[in-house]
C-alpha cells in the first residue's frame, strides 16, 4: 500500500504529515547481498528514503541497520532514479521515532 493511501493514524495525521528530513548514515541490505552503506534523507514512524541505493530490487525484502537501533525490515515501494522509498515492516514506535528525529545528524 503506497504510503500516501494510509489511513489516518489515532492522533488524526497521517505517517506521510510526520515525515523529517534528516541525514542518518546506516547500512542496508538486500537478500545475501553485502551492505552498503546508505544515507536516510527522509523518515517517518512508518518508512524512509534512502538517498542513494543502486540496483535496488523492489522484490527482495530490505534490511536496515541504523546506529543504536536493532536490525529493522523493509519492503522498497518505489524507485526513483538511485533513490528509493522504504516502508517498515513494523512502524516505528512513537519513542523511537521521536529518538531518531532528535539525533537526525
Amino acid at each position: 500500500m503506497p504510503s500516501d493511501a494510509l489511513p489516518p493514524s489515532s492522533a488524526g495525521q497521517t505517517p506521510r504529515s510526520q515525515r523529517v528530513d534528516v541525514a542518518i548514515l546506516c547500512e542496508v541490505r538486500q537478500g545475501t547481498r553485502p551492505w552498503k552503506a546508505a544515507r536516510l534523507e527522509d523518515l517517518s514512524p512508518g518508512g524512509f528514503r534512502i538517498a542513494w541505493l543502486p540496483d535496488a530490487r523492489p522484490e527482495l525484502p530490505l534490511r536496515i541497520r541504523l546506529p543504536g537501533m536493532q536490525l529493522l525490515s523493509a519492503r522498497i515501494c518505489w524507485v526513483r532514479g538511485k533513490a528509493v522509498g522504504c516502508e517498515f515492516a513494523e512502524p516505528l514506535h512513537p519513542a523511537v521515532f521521536a529518538h531518531m528525529v532528535r539525533a537526525k545528524g
